[in-house]
């Protein structure tokens, strides 16, 4: 038998259990009953342990070791497994596995915690489950470590490889430094935007025939995915045959809207997936920037477009005659793209995005290096708001609890979410010299330009990371300037600002 079929036995064994814990996280985003938590996430701490078991056992890590021996004999997407799988046992050989299970619990049951405080609007109910994943989160990243190296670089290497704090501070000190003159000269001599009209009564069942509508047209295939609701919008899959989306309906038909073409972006890149790496390690984004960078595309390169609506927007009126009946394309898609400080990030629009993201970075490297206490975390929060965006929040759930991440254990996602962007603009840019993007666009033709993504991005998984992706297909490593020139670009024109 070869080394490889033999650790592909150990490797489906653990990739059923990740895609049963994943089965899991949806249900309790979606349809779970408030009640099932605490017992729900005795069931995952199992399955997490057995999962542990297997990557940490000994006869694991003799195969691994051998395919590790034979590597040029392996396949391009073997060899992709053999390294994600070495990678895996690195990341928690060095964690006790009854301290492994006892995070899977709590952050199984965080969630709902979380979500009722939320709701309520009381941080402070949800401090306690927090410093305990924290300092969970510190106490692995320290077992990780490198002589001299930074807890949050750990941590922000699991989402992005080759991007340590030292990094990431020069990019989103760009950011700041090339984009603020922009956003004040738009607040100060930009045309007025009227976007009025995106508020109002829109019901939730016509929200959701517009949903589904814009997710296959965009490309996200309901043979292989389906549409839920959740507090927060987010992405999940079981494999490329069985994607899953969310979304959220409110008074804001525009909150809806992007939201699924947002998540749309994620399930195509799920769903582009090669049938040989899918239900394995390699099987997945490259990582979370580069999958970012795909929902993000989706949503604004090309669902911010003026092109984008040229086909469509008359569904749009007919489905909302009262509401949308009397405005104008033109009139509507600047009021999309108006640019306006706000508190909430999933809201924010492209120019001031970033830096809800840059604020998020800040207080994670504030709790993570330099041992914050979480319950200084709203005053922190809103400080830091009324810094870069001249608000503060009236309430806690419009500031720290906004966001689930936390309460899943992701300490170091927060970036992803810029670098996605930035990383967009720089395949948009290439895409515009390699095809006619408008025209595509303005014809309705989204298949050409989602099989460009897929063949250049979204086959590979994990094979590439995303610095080769990016290298191979633009033919240049990553350049921030791509972003900086996008967003000048697009709002120097809808602003009439320069």
């Amino acid at each position: 038998m070869r080394a490889y079929d033999a650790l592909k036995e150990y490797m489906d064994r653990a990739m059923a259990i990740r895609t049963a814990m994943t089965l899991f996280e949806w249900d309790n985003e979606t349809l779970a009953p408030r009640q099932a938590g605490a017992l729900t996430a005795e069931v995952i701490g199992s399955l997490s342990g057995e999962y542990f078991s297997i990557i940490t056992g000994t006869e694991f890590a003799a195969c691994l070791a051998a395919c590790q021996e034979e590597d040029g004999e392996l396949t391009e997407a073997e060899s992709a497994n053999v390294r994600e799988l070495a990678e895996e046992l690195e990341r928690i050989k060095c964690i006790p596995r009854e301290e492994y299970q006892a995070f899977a619990r709590l952050t199984a049951q965080a969630g709902a915690v979380w979500a009722q405080a939320k709701r309520d609007r009381n941080f402070m109910a949800f401090a306690p489950a927090l410093a305990s994943i924290i300092q969970y989160q510190k106490k692995f990243a320290a077992y990780r470590a490198k002589e001299g190296e930074a807890l949050y670089d750990v941590m922000l290497d699991e989402y992005e490889k080759g991007f340590s704090m030292k990094n990431l501070d020069v990019f989103f000190g760009e950011i700041r430094t090339e984009l603020t003159p922009l956003l004040q000269k738009i607040r100060e001599k930009g045309r007025r935007i009227d976007d009025s009209f995106l508020r109002g009564d829109y019901p939730a069942d016509k929200q959701e025939r517009l949903a589904r509508f814009l997710a296959e047209y965009v490309g996200f295939d309901f043979e292989k995915g389906v549409l839920g609701v959740s507090a927060h919008p987010f992405t999940t899959n079981l494999h490329n045959r069985d994607v899953r989306i969310t979304t959220h309906y409110t008074d804001r038909v525009d909150s809806s809207l992007f939201s699924v073409i947002h998540e749309a972006g994620h399930g195509i890149y799920e769903m582009g997936i090669r049938d040989d790496l899918t239900l394995t390690p390699a099987g997945q984004g490259a990582s979370m920037g580069m999958h970012e960078s795909q929902s993000r595309f989706f949503e604004n390169i090309i669902g911010r477009s003026s092109a984008f609506w040229i086909p469509i927007y008359e569904k749009l009126r007919a489905l909302f005659p009262d509401e949308l009946g009397e405005i104008p394309r033109e009139a509507f898609v600047a009021a999309v793209n108006k640019v306006e400080p706000g508190l909430i990030r999933t809201e924010a629009d492209e120019l001031t995005y970033s830096l809800h993201v840059l604020i998020r970075y800040e207080i994670e490297k504030l709790l993570i290096e330099e041992d914050m206490d979480v319950r200084d975390i709203p005053r922190v929060w809103a400080d830091k708001y009324e810094e870069y965006l001249g608000l503060r929040p009236s309430h806690d759930g419009e500031g720290a609890l906004q966001d689930i991440h936390w309460a899943q254990g992701s300490f170091g996602y927060f970036p992803s979410y810029a670098l996605g962007s930035a990383f967009g603009a720089q395949i948009y840019f290439h895409m515009r010299k390699a095809m006619d993007f408008d025209g595509l666009l303005e014809r309705g033709e989204l298949g050409v330009i989602r099989e460009y993504l897929r063949e250049h991005i979204h086959q590979y998984g994990r094979i590439r990371t995303s610095r080769q992706l990016l290298i191979d297909m633009t033919g240049e490593d990553f350049n921030p300037d791509y972003y900086v020139w996008y967003l000048k670009e697009k709002y120097g024109e809808i602003y009439r600002v320069r």
